[in-house]
């Protein structure tokens, strides 16, 4: 078996770490655990001689200390910021984050982790091989949603895993029509539609079926959730294509479009929804040694029962 090689790392001269200078540790949810590795991580910094700030919200529920606060409206200004807990607190910092180009890392204190590459018990070496300049950068496209009705653009919204159309509530289907730059594609009866990118193909479209797709790739993937016929399949289209998806019908229920699952959008007959690439990616930032394949191996439980790691 071929040797498998991690992340291409860029290893950066002492003047080019000037970026890393001012560092926010930031986390939206405040449990025991999640403010321990806040704490962690600022003292790292403080150690390294970094200028460290700790967002509003969470400083107000750490014990009493000398913390640098700055509100999230100052966040694109840092050289990098830390998010402290899941993938779905990557999720919300990231569509915030991705327009002004600064790079992000997450510490795990979530499930699986595939976005917040740094493992708890990491926090001292990760953190400074990172300031060292051993790292990786990779770029994870957003996708953008605009909903309009009657030819009017009623929300604007961004997705770093996926856009979500359903009925909004259970045991409901609804019909829709798809184009895809313009060509039409079908019409379709289900439960509603999960239009991912590369990152998110191993969140809710891994669950509804469709392929787990390199970050590396530029696609979308397209995957219908329990659709009324057989032969419908997730589809794979280039990453620079519009996609167009207009609400025929709905019964009992209240159709909607959602964003990584946090942002919704109610949604009426004869709403379209158009789906495409964002301008600007979230740079994400991985200590060294991060692997993709690795990460489908510990998360998903790839062969563990048939050997461990092969070279």
């Amino acid at each position: 078996m071929a040797d498998e090689k991690p992340a291409q790392h860029s290893t950066k001269q002492p003047e080019e770490l000037k970026k890393f200078q001012r560092v926010a540790v930031v986390a939206r949810h405040h449990t025991d655990s999640i403010l321990d590795s806040v704490l962690k991580v600022e003292a790292v910094l403080l150690a390294a001689g970094i200028d460290v700030v700790i967002d509003a919200e969470t400083a107000d529920v750490l014990p009493s200390g000398a913390h640098k606060v700055a509100p999230k409206s100052d966040l694109e200004t840092m050289d990098l910021v830390v998010v402290v807990g899941g993938d779905g607190s990557l999720l919300g910092y990231g569509r915030d984050l991705a327009a002004s180009g600064v790079p992000v890392v997450g510490v795990n204190r979530g499930g699986l982790g595939f976005l917040a590459a740094v493992s708890p018990d990491q926090i001292d070496t990760s953190f400074a091989e990172i300031l060292a300049g051993d790292y990786a950068i990779e770029d994870h496209f957003l996708l953008q949603a605009t909903v309009t009705r009657k030819g009017q653009t009623i929300a604007l919204q961004t997705a770093l895993n996926d856009v979500v159309v359903n009925p909004g509530g259970p045991a409901r289907m609804m019909e829709f029509a798809l184009w895809v730059d313009g060509e039409y594609v079908y019409d379709q009866r289900s439960d509603g539609l999960i239009i991912a990118s590369p990152t998110g193909s191993t969140a809710y479209s891994l669950s509804a079926g469709g392929p787990i797709m390199h970050p590396g790739l530029d696609a979308i993937v397209i995957v219908p959730m329990f659709p009324h016929t057989l032969t419908s399949r997730p589809l794979v289209v280039p990453g620079e294509k519009v996609l167009r998806l207009r609400l025929l019908d709905v019964v009992d229920a209240e159709p909607q479009m959602s964003c990584d699952s946090q942002v919704h959008v109610e949604l009426q007959i004869g709403d379209e929804v158009v789906i495409e690439k964002y301008a600007a990616p979230l740079r994400l930032l991985y200590p060294p040694g991060h692997s993709f394949y690795q990460s489908c191996r510990s998360k998903l439980d790839w062969g563990s029962r048939l050997g461990g790691q092969r070279t």
